[in-house]
């Protein structure tokens, strides 16, 4: 194998780190908007760095003008966001949402107004069943209702992270995104293996560190595997086994599918070839 070209995981790195206190010192809390945005600090106009959807935890450190200090339960990313998207009572969930959007309704009626909208790997808490001409609604501790076949029992995930990522064709790019309303490169790969129940960290340099192990697929890449991961510096996509890459891509800005040949040579036009390769392996990585 040639020498290893991908970074290594910093532990002290600000992104998996809440500067001057204990990781065990938050308090415990939960998103309850349909996402947070998180920040290096507390500004609206600071670049987003990471989402976190409906249900997931976190713990808060700091609290400052309506902003919160927090670290994610999921995988471990520490920003601050609005102190509104967060809840303190940390109930567990029932149900995840297993298609990219769903829609939030103030009643059990797809002819309601819709209350708002939830992403993919969002989690909520179902009460109760009902039906509506002939459509079946959860019914949320919220007093919301949500169309039953767009959820899942927590607990239940997909086999085929590959699939998984098929769903979100289409999906905007957003730089920071990780939700079904728009990902970048690596909260695509994050989101698709959520849904697998792998918990893989946020961002490609720390993925290129820790998912699965380096493969050397040879020159001519003939050595790559359906689901191997293709990382360059600051971009991943995952290899679908027919000679094509499925990735957020920032040239066509959504989540696409194209031959992995002709999206290597387009970006060594502009940056660089691809700095290593990944295999993914059962369990959780990162």
């Amino acid at each position: 194998m040639n020498p290893s070209r991908l970074p290594s995981l910093d532990p002290s790195d600000r992104r998996l780190n809440v500067a001057g206190y204990d990781k065990g010192a938050g308090r415990a809390a939960k998103v309850v908007a349909a996402c947070a945005d998180l920040r290096a600090e507390p500004a609206a106009d600071c670049p987003l760095d990471h989402q976190l959807v409906c249900g997931d935890p976190v713990a808060v450190f700091e609290t400052r003008e309506g902003w919160v200090l927090v670290q994610s339960g999921y995988d471990n990313y520490a920003g601050w966001t609005s102190l509104e998207a967060l809840s303190f009572d940390t109930n567990a969930a029932t149900h995840v949402v297993h298609v990219p959007r769903t829609f939030a309704y103030p009643g059990p009626d797809l002819k309601l107004p819709a209350s708002r909208a939830l992403s993919m790997g969002s989690s909520v808490t179902v009460i109760g069943e009902t039906e509506t001409r002939g459509a079946t609604y959860a019914l949320l501790d919220t007093g919301e209702a949500l169309f039953a076949r767009h959820l899942r029992l927590a607990g239940e995930v997909d086999s085929d992270y590959i699939a998984v990522g098929h769903k979100l064709i289409g999906t905007p790019y957003l730089w920071g995104g990780t939700t079904g309303f728009g990902v970048d490169c690596s909260g695509f790969i994050q989101l698709a293996m959520r849904m697998c129940g792998r918990a893989v960290l946020r961002d490609s340099d720390m993925q290129a560190a820790t998912i699965g192990r380096e493969i050397d697929p040879g020159e001519d890449l003939a050595g790559l595997e359906r689901g191997d991961l293709v990382f360059w510096r600051g971009h991943v996509g995952i290899v679908e086994g027919d000679g094509n890459l499925l990735h957020a891509s920032g040239y066509s800005m959504d989540v696409t599918s194209e031959p992995l040949e002709e999206a290597i040579a387009r970006i060594e036009r502009f940056f660089e070839r691809p700095i290593g390769y990944r295999r993914p392996q059962a369990g959780i990585a990162g």
